[in-house]
């Protein structure tokens, strides 16, 4: 019996495979339930957006995988909604506090012609430093505003409307909404939080085919390629590798030699109610299953089939002639990753190595496919 039941989820896994996604729904303020007209609708680092129509409206296609669907508009707080089994919403939105601003200009000072003294800094820790990076271009810098906390030897960036981002390496323009961006000079350590938006830039034949190629390239060894073989079973045949530290030597790595073991990985089924049975089975987002992984030490993850670019050897004075990439991560709990490649708890995963080396410049929507 558990045989058939485990076939029967592969199969209809199969059929889903393809499977398309339609999200809908309407957007009303939270305290009139007026419908908001114009209201930007879009999953997050996709290509797929939409605006709300004049009774508040809308409806996106989706491919099967995990997304975050983000609202905005306006005068209002931004909604990040985390799309799971119903696609019908009622999106209600409240009214921007616009005091939070005030604390922020209060415990920190807004720097005078900020992008004069810190663009390239910022442009270098928010799009990165790579190739992609280089070929990129925030086109509305104006929108930036920046703020220097001495007590905290702290830079911080917000932006007043959409960023707006050309990338010419790929192919896309980003229209990137941007939370924040933090710079800690004592620990030289950067974050930012936003959401992206991709559409393809116009172009004849050869320069599409110069960005295809571009975005495959990028594509292998990325987070995103990591996350999709983790999920479809191929980390070996992908040239993966994860080694985990010893727990009684703090130098050193041992390979990890099953990384489906349940320490480790958990698959999450799909739902009976897909499938008419009465098995134990998981709610998942989109009728998929999706996967879980955790590790209780820090991992090394290398990439076989890539030499890390000859700018982050420099950058950190390794060796010339080290032919892998090597990024380290501290996963603090369970993360769970779906079809497409997306995964859920985003902060309890940590970078180190060569993929915190790449920015937003070297990141593509969840919904790329190599061709």
């Amino acid at each position: 019996m558990q045989k058939f039941i485990l076939s029967l989820i592969f199969i209809f896994c199969g059929y889903i495979l393809h499977a398309q996604i339609v999200v809908s729904g309407v957007i009303l303020d939270s305290a009139t339930k007026e419908p908001l007209v114009s209201a930007s609708v879009f999953c997050q680092n996709t290509t797929s957006g939409t605006y709300s129509n004049k009774q508040g409206e809308f409806s996106l296609s989706l491919k099967s995988g995990g997304y975050d669907l983000i609202v905005s508009y306006t005068g209002y707080q931004t909604q990040t909604i985390r799309l799971g089994d119903s696609t019908k919403l009622q999106v209600l939105m409240a009214k921007e506090d616009k005091s939070m601003g005030e604390v922020i200009i209060k415990s920190s000072s807004e720097v005078p012609d900020g992008w004069n003294k810190y663009g390239e800094f910022f442009s270098q820790n928010f799009l990165g430093s790579t190739l992609n990076a280089s070929k990129s271009t925030i086109l509305n810098p104006q929108a930036l505003k920046f703020y220097f906390s001495k007590r905290n030897n702290r830079l911080k960036v917000l932006a007043d409307s959409v960023l707006l981002i050309e990338n010419r390496a790929l192919g896309y323009h980003v229209r990137y909404q941007m939370d924040s961006f933090v710079y800690y000079y004592n620990t030289e350590n950067s974050s930012y939080r936003g959401y992206s938006l991709y559409t393809e830039m116009e172009g004849n034949d050869s320069l599409k085919n110069v960005w295809s190629l571009a975005r495959k390239k990028t594509y292998e060894g990325s987070k995103l390629q990591f996350m999709r073989s983790y999920y479809d079973s191929t980390l070996q045949q992908d040239g993966w590798i994860i080694d985990m530290l010893d727990e009684n030597n703090a130098k050193k790595f041992n390979k990890v030699k099953n990384v489906y073991d349940s320490g480790f990985y958990n698959l999450v089924a799909i739902t009976k109610d897909s499938l008419g049975l009465d098995s134990m089975m998981y709610q998942v987002p989109t009728g998929n299953f999706e996967i879980e992984i955790y590790y209780p030490r820090k991992i090394s993850v290398t990439y076989t089939k890539k030499w890390p670019e000859k700018e982050y050897l420099k950058k950190m004075n390794l060796p010339k002639n080290i032919p892998y990439q090597i990024s380290y991560i501290d996963i603090k709990d369970w993360i769970s990753i779906t079809e497409n490649g997306f995964y859920y708890e985003q902060r309890n995963w940590i970078n180190q190595g060569y993929w915190s080396w790449k920015n937003l410049a070297d990141q593509l929507p969840y919904d790329y496919e190599p061709e």
